[in-house]
Protein backbone atom coordinates (compact mmCIF):
# COMPACT_ATOMS: atom_id res chain seq x y z
CA UNK A 1 0.00 0.00 0.00
CA UNK A 2 1.35 3.47 -0.87
CA UNK A 3 2.43 5.67 2.02
CA UNK A 4 3.55 9.31 1.97
CA UNK A 5 7.14 10.01 2.91
CA UNK A 6 7.56 11.98 6.09
CA UNK A 7 9.58 14.61 4.28
CA UNK A 8 7.21 15.02 1.33
CA UNK A 9 6.12 18.56 2.18
CA UNK A 10 9.69 19.83 1.89
CA UNK A 11 10.59 18.02 -1.31
CA UNK A 12 10.95 20.61 -4.10
CA UNK A 13 9.24 19.99 -7.41
CA UNK A 14 10.90 20.51 -10.77
CA UNK A 15 8.98 23.78 -11.07
CA UNK A 16 10.21 25.06 -7.72
CA UNK A 17 13.77 24.29 -8.72
CA UNK A 18 13.16 26.38 -11.84
CA UNK A 19 12.01 29.32 -9.73
CA UNK A 20 8.25 28.98 -10.32
CA UNK A 21 6.37 28.96 -7.02
CA UNK A 22 2.71 29.47 -7.97
CA UNK A 23 0.42 26.44 -8.21
CA UNK A 24 0.70 24.77 -11.58
CA UNK A 25 -0.98 22.20 -13.80
CA UNK A 26 1.17 19.34 -15.11
CA UNK A 27 -0.14 17.20 -17.97
CA UNK A 28 1.61 13.82 -17.78
CA UNK A 29 1.40 11.73 -20.92
CA UNK A 30 0.94 14.84 -23.03
CA UNK A 31 2.11 13.35 -26.34
CA UNK A 32 -0.36 10.44 -26.50
CA UNK A 33 -3.64 10.77 -28.36
CA UNK A 34 -5.74 11.73 -25.33
CA UNK A 35 -2.87 13.80 -23.94
CA UNK A 36 -2.52 15.89 -27.10
CA UNK A 37 -6.22 16.60 -27.23
CA UNK A 38 -6.22 17.52 -23.53
CA UNK A 39 -3.24 19.84 -24.00
CA UNK A 40 -5.06 21.69 -26.75
CA UNK A 41 -8.23 21.93 -24.65
CA UNK A 42 -6.18 23.38 -21.80
CA UNK A 43 -4.48 26.09 -23.85
CA UNK A 44 -7.81 27.01 -25.44
CA UNK A 45 -9.04 27.71 -21.89
CA UNK A 46 -6.08 30.06 -21.44
CA UNK A 47 -4.09 27.61 -19.29
CA UNK A 48 -0.32 27.13 -19.49
CA UNK A 49 0.16 23.48 -18.52
CA UNK A 50 3.59 21.94 -18.12
CA UNK A 51 3.78 19.16 -20.69
CA UNK A 52 5.43 16.01 -19.32
CA UNK A 53 6.29 12.70 -20.94
CA UNK A 54 9.11 10.42 -22.07
CA UNK A 55 10.18 12.02 -25.34
CA UNK A 56 11.74 15.48 -25.22
CA UNK A 57 11.46 15.76 -28.98
CA UNK A 58 7.77 14.95 -29.12
CA UNK A 59 7.07 17.27 -26.17
CA UNK A 60 8.90 20.14 -27.84
CA UNK A 61 7.06 19.53 -31.10
CA UNK A 62 3.72 19.57 -29.27
CA UNK A 63 4.61 22.76 -27.41
CA UNK A 64 5.52 24.45 -30.68
CA UNK A 65 2.25 23.37 -32.29
CA UNK A 66 0.26 24.69 -29.33
CA UNK A 67 2.15 27.99 -29.44
CA UNK A 68 0.97 28.43 -33.04
CA UNK A 69 -2.59 28.54 -31.71
CA UNK A 70 -1.67 31.88 -30.17
CA UNK A 71 -1.82 30.95 -26.48
CA UNK A 72 1.90 30.94 -25.64
CA UNK A 73 4.39 28.08 -25.62
CA UNK A 74 4.03 25.66 -22.68
CA UNK A 75 7.02 24.46 -20.67
CA UNK A 76 8.09 20.85 -21.21
CA UNK A 77 9.85 18.36 -18.94
CA UNK A 78 10.71 14.70 -19.40
CA UNK A 79 9.46 12.09 -16.95
CA UNK A 80 8.99 8.34 -17.27
CA UNK A 81 6.82 5.91 -15.31
CA UNK A 82 9.89 3.67 -15.16
CA UNK A 83 11.67 6.37 -13.12
CA UNK A 84 9.47 7.17 -10.13
CA UNK A 85 11.75 10.00 -8.99
CA UNK A 86 11.28 11.80 -12.31
CA UNK A 87 7.50 11.69 -11.85
CA UNK A 88 7.69 12.80 -8.22
CA UNK A 89 9.84 15.77 -9.26
CA UNK A 90 7.04 17.14 -11.42
CA UNK A 91 4.82 18.42 -8.61
CA UNK A 92 4.74 20.15 -5.26
CA UNK A 93 2.04 20.48 -2.61
CA UNK A 94 -1.25 21.76 -3.98
CA UNK A 95 -0.21 21.44 -7.63
CA UNK A 96 -2.50 19.68 -10.10
CA UNK A 97 -1.31 16.62 -12.02
CA UNK A 98 -3.46 15.35 -14.89
CA UNK A 99 -2.44 11.89 -16.09
CA UNK A 100 -3.34 10.39 -19.46
CA UNK A 101 -0.70 7.65 -19.24
CA UNK A 102 -2.33 4.29 -19.90
CA UNK A 103 -3.06 1.47 -19.71
CA UNK A 104 -3.39 2.61 -16.12
CA UNK A 105 -3.41 -0.92 -14.74
CA UNK A 106 0.23 -1.23 -15.84
CA UNK A 107 1.44 2.37 -15.91
CA UNK A 108 -0.70 4.39 -13.52
CA UNK A 109 0.88 3.84 -10.10
CA UNK A 110 3.90 6.20 -10.30
CA UNK A 111 1.75 9.28 -10.90
CA UNK A 112 -0.63 8.33 -8.09
CA UNK A 113 2.22 7.70 -5.66
CA UNK A 114 3.83 11.01 -6.57
CA UNK A 115 0.62 12.93 -5.91
CA UNK A 116 0.00 11.18 -2.59
CA UNK A 117 3.58 11.88 -1.53
CA UNK A 118 3.38 15.55 -2.54
CA UNK A 119 -0.08 16.30 -1.16
CA UNK A 120 -1.18 17.44 -4.61
CA UNK A 121 -4.38 17.14 -6.67
CA UNK A 122 -4.79 14.35 -9.23
CA UNK A 123 -7.11 13.79 -12.19
CA UNK A 124 -6.86 11.10 -14.86
CA UNK A 125 -8.54 9.76 -17.98
CA UNK A 126 -8.80 6.08 -17.02
CA UNK A 127 -11.81 3.87 -17.53
CA UNK A 128 -10.20 0.73 -16.09
CA UNK A 129 -12.16 -0.84 -13.23
CA UNK A 130 -9.24 -2.53 -11.38
CA UNK A 131 -7.28 0.73 -11.35
CA UNK A 132 -10.30 2.70 -10.15
CA UNK A 133 -10.80 0.28 -7.28
CA UNK A 134 -7.16 0.64 -6.25
CA UNK A 135 -7.44 4.44 -6.29
CA UNK A 136 -10.33 4.34 -3.83
CA UNK A 137 -9.27 1.42 -1.63
CA UNK A 138 -5.45 1.52 -1.63
CA UNK A 139 -4.46 5.08 -2.45
CA UNK A 140 -7.42 6.90 -0.90
CA UNK A 141 -6.53 6.43 2.80
CA UNK A 142 -2.87 7.57 2.50
CA UNK A 143 -4.08 10.49 0.34
CA UNK A 144 -6.32 11.59 3.18
CA UNK A 145 -3.36 11.53 5.55
CA UNK A 146 -1.07 13.48 3.21
CA UNK A 147 -3.69 16.00 2.08
CA UNK A 148 -3.76 14.78 -1.53
CA UNK A 149 -6.99 14.70 -3.55
CA UNK A 150 -7.51 11.91 -6.09
CA UNK A 151 -10.22 12.27 -8.75
CA UNK A 152 -9.90 9.31 -11.06
CA UNK A 153 -11.80 8.68 -14.33
CA UNK A 154 -12.51 12.37 -14.88
CA UNK A 155 -13.52 12.14 -18.53
CA UNK A 156 -16.22 10.51 -20.63
CA UNK A 157 -15.36 7.62 -18.31
CA UNK A 158 -17.03 8.31 -15.82
CA UNK A 159 -18.10 11.90 -15.16
CA UNK A 160 -21.36 11.69 -17.18
CA UNK A 161 -22.73 8.71 -15.26
CA UNK A 162 -21.82 10.30 -11.93
CA UNK A 163 -23.62 13.45 -12.99
CA UNK A 164 -26.70 11.67 -14.35
CA UNK A 165 -26.90 9.43 -11.28
CA UNK A 166 -26.53 12.32 -8.84
CA UNK A 167 -29.19 14.35 -10.67
CA UNK A 168 -31.54 11.35 -10.63
CA UNK A 169 -30.95 10.92 -6.90
CA UNK A 170 -31.77 14.55 -6.26
CA UNK A 171 -34.84 14.49 -8.51
CA UNK A 172 -36.21 11.31 -6.90
CA UNK A 173 -36.72 12.96 -3.51
CA UNK A 174 -35.65 9.86 -1.56
CA UNK A 175 -36.56 6.20 -1.29
CA UNK A 176 -34.02 5.12 -3.91
CA UNK A 177 -32.99 1.47 -3.74
CA UNK A 178 -31.02 1.19 -6.99
CA UNK A 179 -29.33 3.54 -9.43
CA UNK A 180 -28.62 2.26 -12.92
CA UNK A 181 -26.29 4.00 -15.37
CA UNK A 182 -26.10 3.26 -19.09
CA UNK A 183 -23.27 4.41 -21.37
CA UNK A 184 -24.57 4.08 -24.93
CA UNK A 185 -23.48 5.22 -28.38
CA UNK A 186 -25.15 6.00 -31.67
CA UNK A 187 -23.75 6.65 -35.18
CA UNK A 188 -20.05 6.39 -36.03
CA UNK A 189 -20.61 3.75 -38.71
CA UNK A 190 -18.11 0.91 -39.13
CA UNK A 191 -15.01 3.08 -38.91
CA UNK A 192 -12.68 3.00 -35.90
CA UNK A 193 -13.92 5.26 -33.11
CA UNK A 194 -11.44 4.30 -30.37
CA UNK A 195 -7.72 4.88 -30.16
CA UNK A 196 -5.07 2.16 -30.01
CA UNK A 197 -4.50 3.04 -26.34
CA UNK A 198 -8.20 2.63 -25.55
CA UNK A 199 -8.22 -0.75 -27.29
CA UNK A 200 -5.24 -1.89 -25.21
CA UNK A 201 -7.02 -0.81 -22.02
CA UNK A 202 -10.22 -2.64 -23.02
CA UNK A 203 -8.33 -5.88 -23.68
CA UNK A 204 -6.69 -5.56 -20.28
CA UNK A 205 -10.07 -5.27 -18.56
CA UNK A 206 -11.09 -8.73 -19.73
CA UNK A 207 -8.09 -10.25 -17.94
CA UNK A 208 -8.94 -8.63 -14.59
CA UNK A 209 -11.73 -8.84 -12.04
CA UNK A 210 -14.40 -6.15 -12.11
CA UNK A 211 -16.96 -5.21 -9.43
CA UNK A 212 -20.43 -3.94 -8.62
CA UNK A 213 -22.14 -2.34 -5.59
CA UNK A 214 -24.49 -4.34 -3.37
CA UNK A 215 -24.43 -2.43 -0.08
CA UNK A 216 -20.67 -2.60 -0.55
CA UNK A 217 -18.19 -3.35 -3.30
CA UNK A 218 -18.52 -6.92 -4.58
CA UNK A 219 -16.19 -8.53 -7.10
CA UNK A 220 -17.63 -9.92 -10.32
CA UNK A 221 -16.33 -10.47 -13.87
CA UNK A 222 -16.89 -7.71 -16.41
CA UNK A 223 -20.04 -8.42 -18.41
CA UNK A 224 -21.62 -10.63 -15.75
CA UNK A 225 -25.03 -9.13 -16.50
CA UNK A 226 -26.53 -7.58 -19.59
CA UNK A 227 -29.67 -5.66 -20.43
CA UNK A 228 -31.12 -3.84 -23.42
CA UNK A 229 -31.74 -0.11 -23.55
CA UNK A 230 -34.08 1.56 -26.04
CA UNK A 231 -32.09 4.23 -27.89
CA UNK A 232 -33.45 6.23 -30.82
CA UNK A 233 -36.11 3.59 -31.37
CA UNK A 234 -33.68 0.66 -31.51
CA UNK A 235 -32.45 -1.89 -29.02
CA UNK A 236 -28.98 -1.21 -27.60
CA UNK A 237 -27.55 -4.17 -25.65
CA UNK A 238 -25.14 -3.35 -22.84
CA UNK A 239 -23.09 -5.26 -20.27
CA UNK A 240 -22.04 -4.50 -16.72
CA UNK A 241 -18.72 -2.83 -15.94
CA UNK A 242 -16.97 -1.50 -12.84
CA UNK A 243 -16.66 2.29 -12.57
CA UNK A 244 -16.41 5.20 -10.15
CA UNK A 245 -20.20 5.40 -9.78
CA UNK A 246 -20.08 2.30 -7.57
CA UNK A 247 -17.93 4.16 -5.06
CA UNK A 248 -19.25 7.69 -5.37
CA UNK A 249 -23.02 7.48 -5.76
CA UNK A 250 -23.64 5.63 -2.45
CA UNK A 251 -21.80 8.46 -0.68
CA UNK A 252 -24.31 10.93 -2.15
CA UNK A 253 -27.40 9.00 -1.09
CA UNK A 254 -27.45 10.31 2.47
CA UNK A 255 -28.16 8.39 5.68
CA UNK A 256 -30.73 6.11 4.02
CA UNK A 257 -27.95 4.60 1.92
CA UNK A 258 -28.05 3.15 -1.58
CA UNK A 259 -28.22 -0.66 -1.67
CA UNK A 260 -27.52 -1.19 -5.40
CA UNK A 261 -25.60 0.51 -8.21
CA UNK A 262 -25.29 -0.98 -11.69
CA UNK A 263 -23.33 0.50 -14.60
CA UNK A 264 -23.71 -0.76 -18.17
CA UNK A 265 -21.62 -0.16 -21.28
CA UNK A 266 -23.30 -0.46 -24.68
CA UNK A 267 -20.41 0.25 -27.03
CA UNK A 268 -19.88 -3.26 -28.39
CA UNK A 269 -23.01 -3.70 -30.52
CA UNK A 270 -23.76 -7.31 -31.50
CA UNK A 271 -20.68 -8.53 -29.63
CA UNK A 272 -22.29 -7.73 -26.26
CA UNK A 273 -24.12 -11.07 -26.00
CA UNK A 274 -20.96 -13.07 -26.79
CA UNK A 275 -18.95 -11.05 -24.27
CA UNK A 276 -21.66 -11.61 -21.66
CA UNK A 277 -21.65 -15.36 -22.23
CA UNK A 278 -17.85 -15.47 -22.14
CA UNK A 279 -17.87 -13.82 -18.72
CA UNK A 280 -19.15 -17.11 -17.28
CA UNK A 281 -16.05 -19.05 -18.32
CA UNK A 282 -13.35 -16.38 -18.52
CA UNK A 283 -12.54 -16.35 -14.76
CA UNK A 284 -11.93 -20.11 -14.80
CA UNK A 285 -9.78 -19.92 -17.92
CA UNK A 286 -7.66 -17.06 -16.62
CA UNK A 287 -6.48 -19.06 -13.60
CA UNK A 288 -4.67 -21.41 -15.97
CA UNK A 289 -0.89 -20.81 -16.02
CA UNK A 290 0.05 -18.20 -18.61
CA UNK A 291 -3.55 -17.52 -19.70
CA UNK A 292 -3.49 -13.82 -18.85
CA UNK A 293 -0.23 -13.34 -20.74
CA UNK A 294 -1.68 -15.04 -23.80
CA UNK A 295 -4.77 -12.81 -23.79
CA UNK A 296 -2.62 -9.70 -23.36
CA UNK A 297 -0.35 -10.75 -26.24
CA UNK A 298 -3.37 -11.30 -28.49
CA UNK A 299 -4.70 -7.92 -27.46
CA UNK A 300 -1.35 -6.30 -28.12
CA UNK A 301 -1.24 -7.85 -31.56
CA UNK A 302 -4.75 -6.56 -32.33
CA UNK A 303 -3.83 -3.11 -31.07
CA UNK A 304 -0.75 -2.95 -33.29
CA UNK A 305 -2.93 -3.65 -36.30
CA UNK A 306 -5.39 -0.93 -35.37
CA UNK A 307 -4.87 2.75 -36.18
CA UNK A 308 -3.15 4.80 -33.47
CA UNK A 309 -5.95 7.36 -33.63
CA UNK A 310 -9.70 7.06 -34.26
CA UNK A 311 -11.16 8.10 -37.59
CA UNK A 312 -11.97 11.85 -37.17
CA UNK A 313 -14.92 11.65 -39.55
CA UNK A 314 -16.40 8.73 -37.60
CA UNK A 315 -15.91 10.53 -34.29
CA UNK A 316 -17.73 13.56 -35.68
CA UNK A 317 -20.78 11.36 -36.24
CA UNK A 318 -20.75 9.85 -32.73
CA UNK A 319 -23.35 10.75 -30.15
CA UNK A 320 -22.81 9.47 -26.61
CA UNK A 321 -25.91 8.87 -24.51
CA UNK A 322 -25.65 8.51 -20.75
CA UNK A 323 -28.81 7.53 -18.90
CA UNK A 324 -29.13 7.59 -15.11
CA UNK A 325 -32.23 6.00 -13.57
CA UNK A 326 -33.26 5.82 -9.90
CA UNK A 327 -35.57 2.96 -8.82
CA UNK A 328 -37.34 2.15 -5.57
CA UNK A 329 -37.22 -1.30 -3.97
CA UNK A 330 -40.14 -2.55 -6.11
CA UNK A 331 -38.38 -1.58 -9.33
CA UNK A 332 -40.56 1.46 -10.00
CA UNK A 333 -38.77 4.31 -11.76
CA UNK A 334 -38.51 7.35 -9.52
CA UNK A 335 -36.41 9.60 -11.77
CA UNK A 336 -34.42 9.44 -14.98
CA UNK A 337 -31.82 11.80 -16.43
CA UNK A 338 -30.56 11.52 -20.02
CA UNK A 339 -27.34 13.32 -20.97
CA UNK A 340 -25.78 13.54 -24.44
CA UNK A 341 -22.45 14.62 -25.90
CA UNK A 342 -20.48 14.28 -29.11
CA UNK A 343 -16.97 12.94 -29.60
CA UNK A 344 -16.08 11.16 -26.30
CA UNK A 345 -12.38 12.03 -26.61
CA UNK A 346 -13.16 15.72 -26.96
CA UNK A 347 -15.46 15.51 -23.96
CA UNK A 348 -12.66 13.87 -21.96
CA UNK A 349 -10.18 16.55 -22.99
CA UNK A 350 -12.61 19.36 -22.16
CA UNK A 351 -13.56 17.87 -18.78
CA UNK A 352 -9.92 17.37 -17.77
CA UNK A 353 -9.11 20.95 -18.79
CA UNK A 354 -12.07 22.34 -16.86
CA UNK A 355 -11.37 20.18 -13.79
CA UNK A 356 -7.69 21.06 -13.73
CA UNK A 357 -8.41 24.78 -13.97
CA UNK A 358 -11.10 24.64 -11.28
CA UNK A 359 -8.86 22.60 -8.98
CA UNK A 360 -5.86 24.91 -9.49
CA UNK A 361 -7.86 28.09 -8.92
CA UNK A 362 -10.24 27.04 -6.13
CA UNK A 363 -9.11 23.64 -4.90
CA UNK A 364 -11.48 20.72 -4.32
CA UNK A 365 -13.71 19.68 -1.43
CA UNK A 366 -11.10 17.77 0.56
CA UNK A 367 -8.44 15.04 0.59
CA UNK A 368 -8.71 11.37 -0.27
CA UNK A 369 -10.25 9.56 -3.24
CA UNK A 370 -13.25 11.57 -4.43
CA UNK A 371 -16.01 11.19 -6.96
CA UNK A 372 -16.51 14.15 -9.30
CA UNK A 373 -19.67 15.36 -7.57
CA UNK A 374 -17.96 15.16 -4.19
CA UNK A 375 -14.94 17.05 -5.50
CA UNK A 376 -16.72 19.99 -7.12
CA UNK A 377 -20.37 19.95 -6.04
CA UNK A 378 -23.33 18.90 -8.18
CA UNK A 379 -24.39 22.26 -9.59
CA UNK A 380 -20.84 23.38 -10.36
CA UNK A 381 -20.00 20.04 -11.97
CA UNK A 382 -23.09 20.25 -14.17
CA UNK A 383 -22.12 23.77 -15.24
CA UNK A 384 -18.57 22.64 -16.01
CA UNK A 385 -19.82 19.59 -17.90
CA UNK A 386 -22.06 21.82 -20.00
CA UNK A 387 -19.03 23.92 -20.92
CA UNK A 388 -17.27 20.68 -21.88
CA UNK A 389 -20.09 19.62 -24.21
CA UNK A 390 -22.29 17.40 -21.99
CA UNK A 391 -25.92 18.50 -21.87
CA UNK A 392 -29.31 17.22 -20.79
CA UNK A 393 -31.45 15.58 -23.46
Amino acid sequence: MPTPNSGSAAAPSWLERCGQTELVIVLFGATGYTGRRTAEAMVRRGLQPVLAGRSAGRLTSLAQRLAKLGFGKPDVVTADVGDAASVRALIGRGDVLVSTVGPFIRLGDPALSAVVDAGAIYLDSTGEAPFIRRVFEEFGPPAQRSGASLITAFGHDYVPGNLAGALALRRSGGGVHRVEIGYLISAGGRSQVISRGTLSSIVGLFTEQSFTWRAGIQAEPIGSRMRTFLLDGRDCPALTIGSTEHFSLPRLAGPQGLPEVDVYLGWFGPAVRALHLSSRVTPALLVLPGARSVVRRIGGFAARWSAEEPDPAALARVTSHIVGTAYDASGTTLAQVHLVSGDPYQLTANLLAWGAQRAAEQGVSGPGALGPVEAFGLDELEAGALQAGLRRQ
